[in-house]
């Protein structure tokens, strides 16, 4: 080892040789792994998680955006009291108590902090390495590593929770990056996971196709046939920390690769029936329209993909109340990656498809959610989903609503965030211009605050 050692890795390394054994009367003092956190602020140094501010504060942008409806408000301010929102409304009518530091924010809009429900922090974009080397060569040490860069160059462009939907061969670290960013380890958005993934025997990856049928490869999710197994599998992600339980009711694995449905609707209904018997939704890959049918009749909670979806599926969606996260931008990832796509030429026929079903879904009055499929493309810029559902049929303020207030009740946390109101988490973003008329402001974030705490200012 070469170079001098920051007191954190040494800490971290080095802890149980560096520290000296005190006199049996010696006072001991309580000690936890959180203490590896106080080390970098003792010796000056900038700390991982930045500490709350400890007193109100006050924001002043130009306008906020409350995710109430689809206005502005101009002139409007926020008063944050710690992890919470006090205070919201004109600057005139909202009193800020004594000791309040003010953060003003001119030319900036206020928004609540953005949600993504449809995430994989432990894959990088497949232009950099493919799916099979990511999930087949990279040690899950390493993968972890890479999540929490992910997760903090997320967090730093605005987006304060994800709805992770699997690991991708990664296990369950998810909820282990869960813990670490909860506990204030890391920094990073507040996370919803979904652990292993259930897919069905040889349906998914890597492989079987196109691999010697001698090797036992390892998967990117929870392979199962069967009711028992389902159940088995089920039960035991819920137990291993899933908040959510996902699903692939379709994959490519038909005669020449093309997708077609994976489970039977027997071993659909038996899963959703044990996951909402555990407290928990399920969320299913569909791109098809019968995975999509088999779906959306087993009560899943939402579809994620639905390209191929037509549009009497969509209106199936609708009637049975079930939501739907487009990941379009994955849809522009992979044509880029593979087809030779350039961003501002004519889209291809991917992307065409997914458009369609897009506006199917929106002409079907579905609730449409904003779910990017990030991995796929680069983590922090998960912004470019929303820039996306306005091309393809939504207003600005509409998609705005997509990645907030509706995501929230997506993921059954509209009463803690989602909104710029008193009482709901001080989760909120600022950024440059007004993205209810420019939706492009939402990748130019100048300030973001997650629970009261500020991770980014101008």
């Amino acid at each position: 080892m070469h170079g001098a050692v920051s007191p954190l890795v040494a800490a971290a390394m080095f802890g149980p040789l560096l520290v000296s054994t005190p006199p049996p009367a010696a006072a001991q003092s309580r000690d936890t792994l959180l203490s590896a956190l106080k080390e970098p602020l003792r010796a000056g140094f900038a700390p991982l998680v930045p500490a709350p501010p400890g007193h109100p504060v006050l924001l002043r942008p130009d306008r906020v955006f409350d995710a109430a409806g689809e206005a502005t408000h101009a002139g409007w301010v926020v008063l944050v009291q710690g992890d919470s929102i006090a205070a919201v409304g004109p600057a005139d009518a909202v009193r800020a108590p004594n000791g309040t530091e003010t953060i003003a924010l001119p030319g900036l809009t206020l928004l609540p902090g953005l949600i993504d429900a449809h995430s994989h922090i432990f894959l990088h974009p497949y232009n950099e390495t493919l799916w099979n080397d990511q999930v087949l060569k990279e040690p899950v040490g390493y993968r972890v590593v890479e999540a929490v860069l992910h997760s903090r160059n997320t967090l730093l462009e605005g987006f304060t929770t994800l709805r992770d939907l699997g690991t991708e061969g990664a296990g369950f670290e998810d909820v282990s990056m869960k813990r670490a960013i909860d506990q204030g380890l890391i920094p990073g958005p507040r996370l919803q996971v979904s652990t292993r993934a259930i897919v069905a025997t040889s349906s998914y990856g890597p492989g079987p196709r196109g691999f010697r049928p001698d090797l036992d490869l390892p998967q990117g999710g929870q392979a199962v046939s069967g009711v028992p197994q389902v159940l088995e599998a089920v039960r035991e992600q819920a137990a291993r920390g899933a908040d959510w339980i996902k699903v692939y009711a379709d994959y490519g694995r038909g005669p020449g690769g093309q997708s077609v449905p994976t489970f039977s609707q027997e071993e659909l209904n038996a899963l959703v029936s044990e996951a909402h018997s555990s407290g928990r939704p399920v969320a299913a890959h569909a791109t098809t329209p019968e995975g999509m049918r088999r779906a959306i009749l087993a009560g899943v909670n939402t579809i994620e993909h639905g390209f191929g979806g037509t549009d009497s599926v969509f209106r199936l969606m609708a009637q049975r109340g079930v939501a739907y996260l487009p990941t379009l931008t994955a849809v522009e990832a992979y044509s880029e990656y593979f087809d030779g796509y350039v961003r501002g030429q004519p889209p291809t026929a991917s992307m065409r498809e997914a458009a369609q079903a897009f506006q199917f879904a929106l002409k079907a009055g579905v609730t449409i959610g904003c779910g990017s499929d990030v991995g796929v493309f680069t983590h922090g810029t998960n912004a470019r989903e929303l820039e996306w559902m306005v091309e393809d049929g939504m207003r600005p303020a509409q998609a705005l609503l997509a990645a907030t207030a509706v995501n929230a009740r997506i993921l059954g946390l509209e009463k803690r965030i989602g909104r710029v109101a008193v009482g709901l988490r001080a989760d909120l973003v600022a950024v440059a211009g007004d993205p209810t008329q420019d939706i492009a402001a939402t990748s130019r974030v100048q300030f973001v605050m997650k629970d009261g705490v500020v991770y980014r200012r101008p």
